[in-house]
């Protein structure tokens, strides 16, 4: 042992964690709809997930990879996490087939073309090479992505192959071989056995290294029995590896993982032991030979797949009880349960639609707060973690009321109440981007040290003011169902938009004579851009409460044009909002 052992070890840790991460983020941008298809039809039930997990584990001859796969599958969330306990099952099962091989081959599988090419060393490399061609020779972002997705697998494959590597001269070792075989104990024999194997991330290799020992006579059935048992469990390593760095239900595939194969050594240790107890299996002293090493491999996985399998849902709820969600992830949760009472379903949908409009309206609050006092760090990090919030509230909102409405009777105020929602959730969602886009447009200020003119300066303390008032007047129509404050939203949106109008041709004439840059001029247009756009939503939104204010007649498909039109003709309003806002705007 020497030092250059621990570099290649660590070395291959820093590798294999980084070709997960590429792995993970290549596989969002390529998947698409088509690829989450396949996969949910492939693992619409367990039986056949069992299937499919054996088949490629056996093509990819490691069963660790086959779980970081599911790792990474789970955490682009391409696969949810019920559809990868079937899997993670078959898996166990087609990683034998490797022990089997060995048995017909040998250990010294350098002349068998067929295994050499199946093992990760190998494959790896050719993915590698495809991947960097894909990378450097074509210009579809979409093959650059599958480039990058098989470079990532190629660099984590790398990764385990170094670390195995690495571990490599340890089986030549006296002291190594003492470990395997001094251990008549059968708890202490799975605990040399785990320990082993995660050293070396294979059990595989593991199995393979007990195969190599069998051909000597001194290892016993006694022996190898714990130890394969052992090696199964430290197998998940691999697994514990690369749930680092990835969400929650990510995690859960290795609690599911690990959980299969600590549970079912801890029963079949018990019930061996304890049927040894009674008819003393003399075959326990006898040596094991290489094809008896892999036959208890089989035979291990097999049963445990047999004794567990149909508990799939359990391991399941014993993952999320292991694995639990912080209160930031539970308030994103819709208990589907609740549509049996749509009523108390709308209900709780109303209370989440609150907070998407609190998160809204708070992020506009600090991105317009740092156009007039300057960019702040925090503010600017708080919009974007904001502004994922929102988008999650859209999302969850969104299915869980198209769910709803499709799959349950509705009365005729819990459909109005529904279809309030629906309309607004994009509304809110779009003035939440704008609120995004408005600190990018601070951000780029004080990065780039940009200083309007004081003419530009004026114009925006003319217009942001009004575009607080906009969302926050039409947010509180909506969420008070008060249709005659929403009469006063369109005329205020007419003077933004006049304003906006306005000042992008001051600041033309500003930049034809030379009083600000061009760098100044396209921040000063996205600013005004977003005061617009935040100004149309929020008249979408205050028109939402207009339609189902209990007065209305009029008819869903004419309400937003009849709305917006008769705002046009509230010059009295129109006029108030002029001298509230509008001041001589400073000519440069």
């Amino acid at each position: 042992m020497d030092i250059f052992m621990f570099v290649t070890l660590f070395g291959g840790l820093a590798f294999f964690l980084y070709g997960m991460k590429l792995l993970s983020d290549s596989l969002k941008k390529t998947a698409g709809g088509r690829l989450e298809k396949l996969l949910n039809k492939a693992t619409d039930n367990q039986f056949k997930g069992l299937t499919i997990g054996a088949i490629i584990t056996i093509a990819i001859q490691s069963s660790s990879a086959m779980t970081v796969m599911l790792v990474g599958f789970v955490n682009s969330g391409i696969m949810e996490l019920p559809q990868t306990v079937g899997v993670i099952f078959g898996s166990d099962i087609g990683t034998t087939l490797t022990a089997w091989i060995l048995s017909l081959a040998g250990i010294d599988s350098g002349d068998n073309i067929i295994l050499r090419l199946l093992k990760p060393s190998c494959f790896s490399l050719i993915f590698a090479l495809i991947g960097i061609i894909l990378i450097m020779a074509t210009k579809k972002q979409k093959n650059k992505d599958i480039g990058t997705m098989l470079l990532g697998f190629s660099i984590l494959m790398q990764g385990m192959t170094m670390m195995s590597s690495s571990m490599e001269p340890l089986k030549e070792m006296d002291s190594f071989v003492s470990i395997m075989t001094a251990f008549k104990n059968p708890l202490l024999g799975v605990f040399s056995g785990a320990i082993v194997t995660g050293i070396i991330q294979s059990s595989a290799a593991a199995i393979g290294i007990l195969q190599s020992i069998s051909m000597t006579g001194q290892l016993t059935y006694g022996m190898a029995i714990p130890l394969v048992m052992g090696a199964n469990i430290g197998t998940c390593m691999t697994a514990i590896l690369s749930s680092i760095g990835v969400n929650r239900d990510a995690k859960r595939v290795t609690v599911i993982h690990v959980a299969i194969k600590l549970i079912g050594t801890v029963i079949w240790l018990i019930v061996f032991y304890s049927v040894n107890a009674i008819f003393d299996f003399d075959f326990l002293n006898s040596p094991v030979n290489i094809v008896g090493v892999a036959a208890i491999h089989s035979v291990f996985n097999i049963a445990n797949t047999v004794l567990l399998f149909p508990f799939s849902k359990l391991l399941v709820k014993i993952a999320h009880l292991i694995v639990k969600e912080t209160e930031e992830e539970q308030e994103f949760k819709l208990d589907e349960r609740l549509m049996l009472t749509p009523s108390i379903a709308v209900g709780e949908c109303r209370n989440m639609m609150v907070k998407m409009v609190t998160k809204a309206k708070d992020g506009l609050d600090k991105s317009m707060g740092m156009l007039i006092n300057g960019y702040n760090a925090n503010d600017f990090d708080y919009i974007k973690k904001n502004e994922e919030k929102v988008d999650g509230y859209e999302d969850i909102l969104g299915s869980y009321l198209m769910k709803l409405t499709t799959t349950q009777h509705l009365s005729v105020e819990d459909k109005n109440r529904s279809s309030r929602i629906l309309q607004a959730i994009g509304e809110v969602e779009r003035i939440a981007d704008h609120a995004n886009y408005l600190s990018d447009s601070s951000e780029e200020i004080a990065n780039k040290h940009l200083e309007f003119s004081d003419a530009a300066k004026a114009e925006l303390a003319m217009v942001i003011p009004a575009v607080r008032e906009i969302y926050t007047m039409a947010l509180d129509c909506y969420l008070s169902n008060n249709a005659k404050g929403a009469d006063d939203v369109g005329p205020l949106r007419i003077v933004i938009s006049e304003m906006c109008d306005e000042f992008k041709a001051n600041h033309v004439e500003r930049l034809a004579n030379g009083n600000c840059t061009t760098e100044q001029g396209f921040v000063f247009n996205d600013i005004l851009y977003s005061c617009v756009r935040i100004a149309e939503h929020s008249l979408n939104i205050a028109a939402i409460a207009y339609r189902y204010k209990s007065s209305s007649k009029t008819q869903p498909d004419t309400y937003m044009h009849d709305f917006k039109q008769r705002k046009k003709n509230d010059e009295k309003k129109y006029e108030e909002y002029v001298q509230k806002f509008r001041k001589p705007a400073a000519k440069a």
